[in-house]
């Protein structure tokens, strides 16, 4: 049975699930869903096209679905995906996709904690276990993958890429991609080691944490250009997920990785 508060306003058009709480003053728009189990808090505003899974939560003054804040959006129907158990804390905003960027649709990935004044803008795809620390910006069309934390007041250039497990230091300016696995801060933004202390916490081996410091030993400081060193490091280590994943991500990259602190290493 559903806990809808008197106060809360909530389209009969409106798909809700099971045992969901909507707490007074929060409003829902036509053609959302909400899966079972969800919780939404007072004075939250949930817009049209918005679908969130089951288990969620959203807190007071968070506004999830508005359009974009883009001068190319023309009122099309775009969309808003919210996995299963998220959390979307105090006041932050998560707007729909655009037809522009082909893709109409901004995604946030199963057990994402998001963070108050948290903005997720449009076409972001944000993926699983993902945390986005208060006052995290990405801008359209920002991409991070799974396991990645952003820390507190960090801004993303539109279209960056943020590599799975990657954690980035607080108040970041990032301009170029963080590949996975990494640890990176300061300013400008550079690579500061691996995230051993995330990787262990999740089950990566200690075997597997060195292969991945020595692949990027390889790219980052023998003096190569980024293509160099991909290709010395995809003859010289034996095949891994984690290093078909580093490949991967940065021969992907349009933007360029971040380079390393005192690195001498050189663009493409």
């Amino acid at each position: 049975m559903n806990k809808i508060h008197p106060l809360a306003t909530v389209s009969p058009k409106a798909k809700l699930g099971d045992n969901i709480e909507i707490g007074p003053y929060a409003y829902i728009e036509d053609d959302v869903e909400i899966g079972d189990g969800s919780h939404i808090h007072p004075h939250a505003v949930i817009y049209q096209y918005v679908k969130i899974g089951k288990n969620c939560e959203v807190f007071p003054g968070a506004v999830v679905g508005a359009i974009p804040q883009d001068l190319k959006f023309e009122g099309e129907v775009t969309y808003v995906e919210i996995g299963d158990n998220v959390t979307i804390r105090e006041c932050a905003t998560i707007n729909r996709g655009t037809k522009a960027s082909g893709k109409g649709v901004t995604k946030v990935g199963d057990n994402t904690l998001v963070m108050s004044y948290v903005h997720i803008a449009h076409d972001c795809v944000v993926g699983k276990h993902c945390i986005l620390v208060s006052y995290t910006g990405i801008a359209g069309e920002t991409d991070v993958e799974d396991w990645a934390i952003i820390g507190g007041d960090s801004k993303a250039h539109q279209f960056s890429r943020i590599g799975t497990h990657a954690m980035v230091g607080g108040m970041s300016r990032i301009n170029k991609d963080i590949p996975p696995y990494v640890l990176c801060g300061r300013e400008p933004i550079c690579y500061c080691g691996v995230n051993m202390v995330g990787l262990r916490r999740r089950g990566f081996t200690s075997d597997q944490i060195r292969n991945i410091k020595d692949i990027y030993d390889t790219i980052y400081y023998q003096g190569l250009n980024v293509s160099d060193g991909c290709a010395k490091v995809e003859a010289g280590f034996p095949q891994s997920e984690e290093r078909d994943n580093i490949l991967r991500f940065i021969r992907e990259s349009k933007r360029g990785i971040i380079r390393a602190m005192g690195s001498a290493s050189k663009e493409e």
